[in-house]
């Protein structure tokens, strides 16, 4: 079952990613508006946003060789993950209630199987009760982090497979098979929806799928970084460093202009590569996936030097801020 469950989830997710297409079609359900006014919005026909619905279901299996550590995983990721379900079916919910719920998630998280961040690669822990308030920042954050970016075909499960990737081949180098186990499953079930996702865009991610793919990384990050010494804590943060910068540069661009950060709007890296250079929805996403790859995979070879990890942190957002503002400056000339 150790090898089997990951194929097995792989199937599922496709099938129900397929079944999703069909009712979208037949009943028009989690259909994602082709005339939607989102700032966002790119594609020119109405889609099924119940891609994540497939992506949980397929995570199950999870449950085959790690019960009840699993089953407490999914139970704090389904609270996120029917949060962004509702969104997906009935339109939208107010920042402050998807705040909560997402928050509600963190502390189950925290709890339930312990995923509690109190070493951030300086000489002492943290409190419980910072590092609790930490934590739930932290979940919070990438589960939007994720979800700000899915806004091309393949882009947000794209880069989520690639962080899991990574998870899982350190979680391999350290000898955790617990965590290789779980990251291999929910990056199974991720390539299930992907092959329809990526390039037509016959099914879309929803923010129900965004928010529980944001939960399981960042979950299985803290996990693997507080249970293996040898792993600095910066080494999370460098996996995930553009979804992550992506958040919390358009969250300090938005407030600039005396905007809410928790509205969206058309300025994310992403659009403005796919207006200025690409003016392809699939291109766009292979391109910021080179951009992402080489700060995704590359901390593999020293993810305990915490300085290495923050000076590759630091180069990230200065290319980022370069590639940014240039097409930006362009655009307005």
């Amino acid at each position: 079952m150790y090898i089997a469950a990951p194929l097995i989830a792989f199937v599922i997710s496709f099938l129900i990613c397929l079944c999703a297409i069909y009712f979208t079609e037949k009943h028009n359900i989690f259909l994602d508006s082709h005339d939607s006014l989102k700032p966002q919005k790119v594609h020119n026909t109405s889609t099924s946003r119940a891609g994540g619905l497939g992506i949980f279901c397929g995570a199950i299996l999870m449950c085959a060789d790690y019960f009840p550590f699993a089953l407490f995983f999914l139970l704090a990721g389904f609270v996120t993950f029917a949060g962004g379900l509702v969104e997906d079916f009935r339109g939208t919910l107010s920042p402050k209630i998807r705040l909560l719920i997402q928050s509600l998630s963190a502390v189950l998280g925290i709890f339930l199987f312990n995923a509690l961040i109190f070493d951030i690669g300086i000489p002492w822990h943290l409190p419980f009760a910072i590092s609790v308030l930490f934590t739930i920042f932290a979940v919070v954050g990438s589960i939007n982090a994720v979800n700000i970016i899915d806004g091309f075909n393949g882009l947000a499960s794209g880069i989520s497979i690639m962080v899991l990737i990574s998870l899982c081949l350190c979680a391999y180098m350290v000898g955790d098979m617990q965590i290789l186990y779980i990251s291999l499953i929910v990056l199974c079930a991720s390539l299930g929806f992907l092959v329809l996702n990526f390039p037509k865009g016959k099914i879309f991610l929803g923010d129900g799928g965004a928010y529980f793919l944001g939960f399981c990384i960042v979950e299985i990050a803290i996990l693997i970084s507080q249970r293996h010494e040898q792993i600095s804590s910066w080494f999370v943060l460098c996996i995930m460093i553009y979804p992550v910068y992506e958040v919390l540069f358009s969250a300090y661009r938005r407030k600039r202009k005396g905007l809410s950060p928790l509205y969206p709007d058309k300025m994310h890296l992403h659009t403005v590569i796919f207006r200025k250079i690409t003016k392809n929805n699939y291109k766009t996403s292979i391109l910021i996936w080179i951009l992402a790859a080489p700060f995704i995979f590359i901390p593999l070879l020293y993810m305990w030097h915490t300085k290495l990890l923050a000076a590759t942190v630091l180069l990230f957002i200065l290319l980022y801020n370069l590639i940014y503002f240039r097409l930006v400056k362009s655009r307005m000339r």
